[in-house]
């Protein structure tokens, strides 16, 4: 076997190698040392709490709250139930049930807390990983580390929370409302956005990380997988945790534990107990066992720092680290090296202007025909596949062999145009293109993304094969394997991670960051006089991959086609219709909205809530039927100087589960309290509510059949009018409707409100 053909099959062998290390490759079962953490005895849990959907008001949530107190009591603790309203930053009321435990330190002047939160998304997740997975990690890990008989030195809170998915609302009363939030000096947090794949840590804080990463890596988990590129896009996103709270409202740091792959299961009917990747739950407890026995006796008062810290994980030596302070130093030396190697190499004959020129040519071709090719082909599938619009999630069930064949297709690209600038002994004039663009992505990042300066680890290697290269003329090939091993393995898991963190939209990312990485490999794949084998095998790779993601475009039993369907009454005007989110309608759908439906243009004044705000697509006439109405009862109505003060309560004769409350962009409201919960003022604003979006003032989950009340302040002599939708998710059950069930080969659409009986009324306060 030849040198070049085993110096491909180590690359390749990195590459996985970069991948295996991510996840634990064993499980720990029943029969684990009590003391030790059992993946197998957590899934027992999981098991009884993910039996049904247990969203904040249904029955099934009561049930698993009694369950999870009654296991927290047999491991001998003192459990408390804390409720009370609250109305987060995303317009969503409920009143949050909490459940409490605490163990007691020796000495203890700051707690360590332990969360995850107990109920499942509204109305058809079963809440398995998203966050069974965090309960039950907590759960068994709590009982180990009692099963020690060591009294910690920090007393360690356990809390479960609830209405995380409708707004964080359980962590927001804790923080700003519960007395043992001030002994908070640190947070681990559990949670999923999927139901598989490694476990990422992401920090909060407001200050910097310094302190905390030091504590992590001294902490020693097994398989850590972070990266502060990472939390730098996290911070970008709208995708707050539990944690959130403590940091925006406590100044309370912490760690957060979220898998994030399998994304099309992500609060779904899917999101089950059989689905949850094991070694995944496996990952969550490799992570909570070290840290509780390290924090349960760690100086939790000394946490905060203001300085920051670069980190990433890299096989063998888990989690690097190392100061902001060092990015500056470290991208001028690379300067420095670049240019005195260049100037070197010139010199040195072993660089040659002509072919440096080539390389440019060569890099920048295979960088832009691959993103080119990227970004047109996802849009060419979605043409092919308009199904994939009613997934919302962005990642369709076929999505990892979609990353996989454009991943091949890069590839193909980059052998295919290095084959044309082949010539022998031109490897380190083509290293040049690569190693500029790489320093000039270092330089953006240090100002723009410093989370992202890690970067500049495998342009420091990639210099040093430039200097092998320079001086030797047959250089060993296994030593430039060896030195192209920090760009494969601190990079390649990135090309995955970013459609599988943001969607399939940005696979041309994962393009760009293959030619990058190959960039700097060429190196080892320069001195290859047939890319073009190569390159046609890739491109056989990127067929098969698109032949069998074709198999798997379809919808199926495994594979199920998210839909949507309700029932709007006007109770004002005495019209119905049905009314869907679909783009792509289907069998179920057609029985009620027909081949023909009308487009959703009544509906579309006013949006129902929903995480990426997806309106209406179709409605249907519908029979009219006898639905009781709310009862509003004006409570107060009076008149002080220029102010108007009024207090309404609703009450749904049909135990409604939700209310949506809009009014129009042109009332204004000087105070508003919903159940005892103020509205907050945006920029000192005279007025609350000022930037609703689609007339949406707030959203009302309704728990134990309470009514929603609500006060507010008002000019005068402005007419106030709301438009109040009550919703039951009763639409399948109720026989009144004659809705079939679904086929073996649909489930609920996710992040609407679907499979729901709606009566719209109209309240004027003239």
């Amino acid at each position: 076997m030849s040198k070049r053909i085993i110096a491909f099959l180590l690359i390749a062998l990195a590459v996985y190698w970069s991948f295996s290390v991510l996840l634990p490759n064993t499980i720990s079962d029943i029969d684990t040392p009590d003391s030790k953490f059992s993946t197998h005895r957590a899934l027992v849990h999981l098991k009884a709490i993910s039996k049904q959907p247990h969203y904040v008001g249904n029955a099934n949530h009561s049930e698993v709250r009694n369950y999870l107190i009654s296991e927290l009591e047999k491991l001998g603790l003192k459990t408390q139930v804390k409720e009370g309203y609250s109305m987060g930053p995303w317009g969503n009321l409920s009143k949050a049930k909490n459940i409490l435990a605490r163990i007691k330190g020796n000495d203890s002047e700051k707690a360590l807390l332990l969360l995850s939160h107990y109920d499942s998304n509204p109305h058809s997740s079963f809440g398995a990983s998203d966050a069974g997975s965090g309960i039950v990690t907590i759960l068994e890990g709590v009982r180990a580390f009692l099963a020690e008989n060591k009294t910690p030195k920090n007393d360690i809170i356990i809390l479960f929370s609830d209405a995380e998915e409708l707004g964080l609302n359980g962590a927001d009363i804790f923080v700003n409302q519960h007395p043992w939030a001030k002994d908070v000096g640190l947070v681990l947090n559990f949670e999923a956005r999927g139901s598989g794949g490694p476990s990422y840590m992401l920090i909060e804080t407001n200050q910097g990380n310094a302190s905390l990463m030091k504590h992590f890596v001294e902490a020693h988990p097994e398989y850590p997988v972070a990266n502060s590129l990472a939390y730098s896009i996290y911070k970008m996103l709208p995708n707050d945790t539990d944690l959130t709270r403590f940091r925006e409202d406590g100044d309370i740091d912490g760690f957060n534990f979220a898998f994030i792959d399998d994304h099309f299961d992500y609060h779904t009917a899917l999101d089950t107990y059989e689905r949850l990747d094991r070694n995944t739950l496996e990952h969550q407890g490799s992570y909570l066992m070290p840290l509780l026995y390290y924090f349960a006796d760690a100086d939790l008062t000394n946490i905060k720092n203001n300085e920051d810290y670069i980190y990433f994980n890299v096989p063998l030596f888990k989690t690097v680290i190392y100061p902001f302070s060092w990015i500056m130093p470290m991208l001028i030396l690379s300067i420095v090296l670049f240019v005195g190697l260049l100037v070197y190499g010139l010199k040195k004959e072993s660089l040659s202007l002509n072919q440096i020129g080539k390389g440019f040519i060569a890099f920048f071709t295979a960088l832009i025909l691959s993103a080119a090719s990227g970004f047109v082909l996802w849009k060419l599938l979605l043409k092919l596949y308009p199904q994939y619009q009613d997934m919302l999630h962005g990642f369709t069930y076929n999505g990892h062999t979609y990353i996989a064949a454009f991943t091949c297709l890069a590839l193909a690209i980059c052998f295919m145009v290095y084959h044309k600038f082949y010539a022998s002994e031109n490897t380190a004039s083509l290293l040049i293109a690569p190693l500029a663009f790489w320093i000039v992505i270092c330089g953006i990042v240090a100002f723009a993304l410093k989370g992202a300066s890690f970067f500049i680890i495998p342009v420091l290697f990639g210099l040093l094969s430039l200097l092998v290269l320079i001086r030797q003329k047959e250089p060993n090939i296994y030593v430039l394997v060896f030195l192209s091993l920090p760009v494969i393995t601190i990079m390649a898991p990135l090309v995955k991670m970013f459609p599988v963190g943001l969607g399939l939209k940005i696979l041309f990312v994962s393009c760009i960051l293959v030619v990058l990485i190959f960039g700097l490999s060429i190196s080892v794949f320069g001195s290859f006089p047939k890319k073009n084998r190569l390159a046609y095998l890739f491109l056989s790779l990127t067929i098969a991959c698109l032949a069998v993601s074709h198999g798997r475009a379809s919808f199926s039993e495994d594979r199920p086609k998210p839909n949507s369907l309700l029932y709007v009454l006007n109770s004002d005007d005495k019209t119905a219709v049905w009314a869907t989110y679909d783009n792509v309608l289907d069998d179920w759908t057609k029985i009620h909205l027909t081949d023909s439906p009308e487009p959703a243009s009544e509906l579309q004044e006013n949006t129902i809530g929903s995480k990426y705000k997806t309106g209406f697509t179709f409605t249907n006439k519908a029979e009219l039927k006898s639905l009781p109405e709310p009862s509003i009862t004006i409570l107060q109505d009076t008149v002080i100087g220029d102010n108007r003060e009024v207090a309404v309560q609703i009450k749904s004769n049909r135990q409604a589960e939700r209310f949506e409350v809009f009014s129009d962009s042109t009332n204004m409201f000087k105070r508003f309290t919903v159940n005892g919960v103020s509205a907050k003022r945006e920029n000192n604003s005279d007025y609350v509510f000022e930037k609703r979006w689609q007339n949406r003032l707030f959203s009302y989950y309704v728990s134990d059949n309470e009514p929603l009340e609500m006060y507010f302040v008002v000019p005068k002599n402005q007419q106030t009018r709301f438009t109040i939708y009550e919703a039951t998710f009763n639409l399948l059950e109720d026989r009144n409707f004659r809705v079939s069930k679904r086929k073996p080969n649909m489930i609920p659409k996710p992040f609407v409100l679907n499979d729901a009986v709606v009566v719209k009324k109209q309240l004027t306060i003239k």
